[in-house]
């Protein structure tokens, strides 16, 4: 494909892509302006989004946001469209998070372009997964997935993972008795419906998966906050499989780089066969988010846990129409 500027088909294209990324409460922060004149397109977030409670930094929407970016440069790649992507291009605009150009000087990017089969097959799993441990070698490759965006992917040790999972059981305790982030947690997974008829945000019920009977596990249950009759309960893995994703500092174009690492591992692990959930769940909280750190790693700053495994995917959850993340001016 050669072109010189984006045109408002290509960009619906790409931005339909985008959109399936991950998000914290899956709120979709995430809003598009394609200049049409220049050819240009714009990300900003989206501070009415927010989770003023649990994330008054914005450091879960910026990774939100990033993941959206990431999507949109797959989804260029897989078009045989080049790209260039400027984060935070104006301190004027802060909500201004990047800009995306045709580049012309550079050539196809084939491991992009790999992943767009991915793009819409990833889900959140928050269901049992196998005790089958994952290779060596899809670890080794999440790495690298995570290394080429400026990030590092951290596998951690028996006695680490035991720490995680108590700092997870201690924030969903925080949550508990504390009546804003209990306010938040349930506007996000309440069924309120729009004009439709249906919620195009937030977490349904469906993808809260079944209660962990048993054991501790980083899956986070969306289901106290709104009670389902008959949801069930399941044996989840005895060990989980943990990665952490890092960055070097903690400032927002690390937010915006980790938000790309994030959804590049999720994309290659979902490529790879597996299942995948996240939780930033002991990351909202200042007190325990540097505990999450390895000590004897220098993995500097823990932006995400994942946990990886063999077992169902998740299903889909709602997304907002292009209409209302998608401007589109002359």
């Amino acid at each position: 494909m050669t072109a010189t500027h984006l045109d408002p088909d290509t960009v619906i294209q790409l931005v339909g892509d985008a959109v399936t990324a991950p998000s914290m409460h899956n709120a979709q922060p995430w809003k598009f302006v394609f200049h049409a004149g220049s050819g240009g397109l714009a990300l900003y977030g989206d501070p009415e989004r927010a989770m003023k409670r649990t994330d008054p930094n914005h450091r879960s929407l910026h990774l939100g946001c990033a993941a959206a970016l990431f999507n949109l440069r797959v989804s260029a790649a897989w078009i045989g469209l080049p790209v260039r992507v400027q984060l935070l291009p104006d301190d004027a605009e802060p909500w201004l998070f990047a800009t995306v150009t045709i580049d012309e000087t550079a050539g196809a990017d084939h491991e992009l372009a790999s992943l767009h089969d991915a793009v819409r097959r990833r889900h959140t799993s928050r269901y049992p997964f196998s005790e089958e441990p994952v290779p060596t070698a899809l670890l080794d490759g999440l790495w690298a997935a995570a290394h080429v965006e400026g990030c590092r992917l951290t596998v951690p040790d028996t006695w680490h993972i035991d720490t995680v999972l108590g700092l997870v059981r201690d924030a969903e305790h925080r949550e508990e008795i504390d009546p804003l982030a209990r306010a938040e947690t349930a506007a996000w997974t309440s069924p309120t419906q729009d004009a439709s008829g249906t919620r195009s945000d937030g977490i349904p019920a469906a993808a809260f998966g079944p209660k962990v009977s048993g054991g501790r596990t980083p899956v986070r249950d969306f289901g106290w906050a709104n009670p389902i009759p008959d949801r069930g309960w399941a044996v989840f893995e005895k060990r989980p499989q943990l990665a952490l994703l890092s960055t070097p500092g903690d400032t927002r174009a690390d937010w915006l780089r980790a938000g790309q690492a994030m959804e590049r591992v999720l994309l290659q692990a979902t490529a790879d066969g597996l299942a995948t959930s996240m939780t930033s769940h002991p990351l909202e909280w200042p007190e325990l988010r540097w505990t999450v750190r390895d000590p004897v790693a220098a993995m500097g700053h823990v932006q995400m846990v994942f946990r990886l495994g063999y077992g169902p995917t998740g299903p889909d959850t709602p997304r907002r129409p292009l209409t209302e993340v998608l401007e589109i001016r002359e």
